[in-house]
């Protein structure tokens, strides 16, 4: 006889197919998974929780965007090494109450960012809970050697990010304003916000390419995740404001101004990439790519210190004020 759990698995199971799917010797169903590693190349593993109230909130976010984002967020660091993602283990607490309605619409979200992302069910564990926990673990990997680090920056690189900077915030915020859950479509930042795309295509790019000395994903930040950056590489950076990429917003009488500066050097969530390039190589490098910008927007220094360089010529130390859950 089934338990209450069997079934659980079964639904998610049946929502995300993995038979057939290349690499999988033995997929869910048994004590763990079997996969074959390709020929030549590393495995990149990550994980990445997803909590209610920390994450997102169950009375605004749709739960298909739960399911998206969980999985792309985790996603995104395989992204930011150069990396293609493989499979994902999907471990998941959540209350009695949410394992109908609300569990077939992250469902629904999952399996779209599952094809989308080409990342694959492999297995993982349920249990109860009063909050709904997610944690994904992502399986991916990379032609031997050609993995892009975060300590590889040195003085004189030429630092660019892609997109435009502090959109998501400015979804979340959107998000948050409202009284109840709000679609994808009521604006470009609300949906970064809910629905997330990892830089996939970019991130492989400039690997083959060996263009970027360092790199990582923006999830918490450019102000603090620049400074991760620099301080795996052992260096410091010069960021020239007039040149980071912000929020575009239409301009309309009466609309109180918004800190666009503050939301890009500052918000979270865009899981755009920031990258370092040498200063030979930095020719290479489009404005766009795959209709995505790509902007510099400053460099390198050997002064191990971040510095936020105004259009007159004032400097200012910048100090990381973006996500930190402690």
């Amino acid at each position: 006889m089934k338990t209450g759990e069997d079934r659980l698995v079964q639904k998610i199971t049946q929502a995300l197919a993995f038979k057939g799917r290349s690499g999988f010797v033995l997929g869910v169903g048994d004590d763990a998974a079997l996969v074959q590693p390709r020929l030549g190349r590393q495995l990149v593993l990550t994980c990445d929780w997803f909590l209610e109230g920390s994450h997102f909130l169950r009375d605004k976010h749709p739960p298909d965007s739960i399911g998206w984002k969980c999985l792309a967020r985790a996603v995104s660091d395989v992204a930011a090494m150069g990396g293609e993602p493989r499979y994902f283990l999907l471990s998941l607490a959540l209350p009695e109450t949410h394992t109908g309605k609300w569990l077939g619409g992250f469902l629904k979200g999952l399996a779209r960012a599952e094809r989308r992302l080409q990342c694959w069910l492999a297995g993982g564990d349920t249990t109860r809970n009063h909050k709904i926990l997610i944690n994904v673990t992502v399986i991916g990997d990379v032609p031997a050697g050609r993995a892009v680090l975060r300590s590889g920056a040195r003085p004189g690189d030429l630092i660019f990010v892609s997109g435009r900077l502090g959109e998501a915030e400015l979804g979340l915020r959107s998000l948050r304003s409202g009284r109840r859950v709000i679609q994808s479509n009521s604006s470009p930042w609300v949906k970064k916000h809910l629905y997330p795309e990892p830089r996939l295509a970019l991130g492989r790019w400039l690997a083959e390419k060996r263009l970027a000395t360092a790199m990582m994903d923006l999830s918490d930040g450019l102000s603090t995740d620049l400074s991760r950056l620099c301080a795996a590489s052992r260096v410091g950076a010069r960021i020239a404001i007039d040149k980071i990429p912000k929020v575009e917003l239409p301009k309309t009488k009466g609309r109180k101004p918004l800190g666009l500066t503050e939301l890009a050097l500052h918000g979270g969530d865009d899981y755009e990439l920031l990258f370092a390039v040498r200063p030979k190589h930095a020719g290479a490098v489009p404005s766009s790519f795959q209709g995505l910008a790509l902007s510099c927007i400053g460099e390198i220094t050997r002064e191990r210190e971040l510095i936020l360089a105004g259009p007159e010529g004032i400097e200012e130390k910048l100090a990381a004020h973006g996500w930190d859950p402690f």
